[in-house]
């Protein structure tokens, strides 16, 4: 489409349909986004009661010129925002681990933390008791286990328990 756009003359009406087609290509693809965000934070408010999120360094990972494209296509924030004011109308209990919070270093099974852990390593390996896991797989059950284990106090504060 773009090609297309490219190669008409500019202000020609031939421009104005290619550039008309091709506007209408990105509202498609932007309302198909807005589409399975919305269902996918709906069914995670509708499905359960307490949500951990992680607050992820964006700005950093998009540095990663490999990484970029797919990480600023997710959405990240609109993602949480739609979560946060969707839990809020259900009642629902999200717990946000911050950025150091060392979810894919942890093992998910003994709690030991692997400092050399490099984004290559798709599958996690502990040293301390041989555990195997799918290094996504693992982060998710660590985030799983901080956003469970916090407990809300009387008036509304979330702590961690000692």
């Amino acid at each position: 489409m773009n090609k297309s756009l490219s190669r008409k003359v500019k202000g020609s009406n031939n421009w104005k349909k290619a550039k008309l087609k091709l506007s209408r290509l990105h509202m498609k693809i932007g309302n198909i986004r807005k589409d399975a965000l919305h269902k996918l934070t709906n069914h995670l408010v509708c499905e359960y009661d307490i949500i951990g999120i992680e607050d992820l360094n964006v700005n950093g990972m998009s540095k990663n010129h490999k990484l970029a494209g797919s990480i600023l296509d997710m959405g990240f924030y609109e993602f949480k925002r739609q979560l946060e004011y969707k839990a809020l109308i259900a009642g629902v209990k999200i717990v946000q681990a911050d950025r150091f919070y060392p979810s894919s270093k942890l093992c998910s099974r003994c709690n030991h933390k692997k400092i050399d852990l490099n984004l290559s390593d798709r599958v996690y390996c502990c040293s301390n008791c041989g555990s195997i896991i799918d290094r996504d797989l693992n982060a998710a059950i660590n985030l799983k286990n901080f956003a469970v284990g916090f407990t809300v106090k009387a008036c509304g504060d979330a702590v961690r328990p000692k």
